[in-house]
């Protein structure tokens, strides 16, 4: 079965196209570019940089801007979708949604009229065993959003490593939020996966934070060897 990864840079949706890759064959990565940083649908810091990564996948990208507005979203989504179908002849999406209805239930409904099978392989998987599965594989992931507490400053630019594991599960038990972030509570963006030919450095950023909300723009980055 031929696949299209709904891909936003962040380790869900990474770690989504790798799974795939070990049953079908992901021939297309798409990214939907909001232009509303509040987006109910889409990821949305350092989305440009998707296209480093579809680099070093090796894999084509169909990017697709929308204005991210509530629902009309999702008319840009389909157009993106009916798009890779024509140009690439992908019989399915996959996604990295781990427990967003909101955008589980939209997605599976636009793949259904459009004849698509729909693949979410976190759906509601163990965070704890995801996030170990995450770091065995051997994929490098970067924080680069924070937008609740106890998250300060600091964390942006952060490596998720297993010593960063261990504090986000203490704050998770003490604040009750996700482990994996999939209530907002941070973003991240991938610099190594077991797909990539090359690692991602990030040469220069910046970061906008305040009360408990940030994030680190990634200004210029580029692809070396390991």
């Amino acid at each position: 079965m031929r696949l299209g990864v709904l891909f936003s840079g962040g380790k869900d949706s990474a770690f989504a196209c790798w799974k795939a890759m070990q049953k079908e064959e992901v021939v297309c990565l798409i990214t939907i570019v909001s232009r509303n940083p509040e987006s109910y649908m889409f990821h949305t810091p350092n989305i440009r940089f998707a296209a480093l990564q579809a680099r070093s996948a090796g894999l084509p990208l169909l990017e697709m801007e929308t204005e991210g507005e509530e629902e009309t979203e999702l008319l840009d989504l389909r157009h993106a979708l009916l798009s890779a179908r024509e140009r690439f002849g992908i019989d399915g999406v996959v996604t990295g949604a781990i427990l967003s209805v909101y955008q589980a239930t939209r997605l599976q409904r636009i793949c259904y009229e459009l004849g698509l099978w729909c693949f979410n392989p976190l759906w509601l998987a163990d965070q704890e065993g995801y996030m170990e599965e995450l770091l065995d594989a051997g994929f490098r992931v970067v924080i680069t959003g924070v937008f609740a507490s106890p998250f300060d400053e600091s964390w942006l630019g952060r490596e998720i490593d297993r010593r960063t594991l261990d504090e986000l599960r203490m704050i998770a038990r003490k604040d009750r939020i996700t482990l994996t972030g999939e209530g907002g509570e941070f973003e991240t963006f991938v610099i190594d996966a077991p797909f990539f030919s090359r690692r991602i450095v990030i040469e220069e950023g910046s970061r906008v934070y305040r009360n408990h909300n940030g994030v680190l723009r990634i200004e210029r980055a580029r692809l070396v060897g390991r």
